[in-house]
């Protein structure tokens, strides 16, 4: 009975839950909307060739790499600080700034001061919640 109540970590993949759920979740839900509109989808072809060659490609594919980019240099940058969330920290701030770069209309100085604070700002209030408040470690 005392098994019952007790709690075990592997701390080696505990940090793989959720990514795994989500993932999860993303598959049956991408699944059942295959499964729903088939036809449609199978039919599609001019409206997918058509939405390729109408999308803003360099923000989508900007996207994408700085994405790929962040999620592959969190876990590195964070093992030279293990367990303190620095690799979240160090790694958000320029992606954030990065993204909201992309997506601006107009680059001038004035509009670039709100994006650095709030790049800045955002991340590091998100490490602290998680580090001091819930008590839980980051990448």
């Amino acid at each position: 009975m005392a098994d019952l109540l007790s709690v075990s970590i592997n701390f080696e993949t505990s940090h793989l839950i959720f990514p795994t759920l989500i993932g999860s979740v993303l598959l049956l839900l991408g699944l059942a909307i295959l499964f729903t509109h088939r036809r449609a989808i199978a039919q599609s072809g001019a409206m997918w060739s058509r939405t390729f060659a109408e999308m803003d490609k360099a923000r989508f594919f900007g996207t994408l790499i700085l994405t790929i980019i962040y999620f592959l240099l969190m876990v590195p940058v964070g093992d030279r600080w293990p367990n303190t969330g620095l690799g979240f920290l160090i790694t958000s701030i320029p992606f954030v700034a990065a993204i909201s770069i992309l997506y601006m209309h107009e680059r001038d100085a004035r509009s670039l001061i709100p994006v650095l604070i709030v790049a800045v700002a955002a991340p590091t209030l998100v490490w602290w919640l998680f580090t001091y408040v819930f008590a839980l470690t980051l990448p």
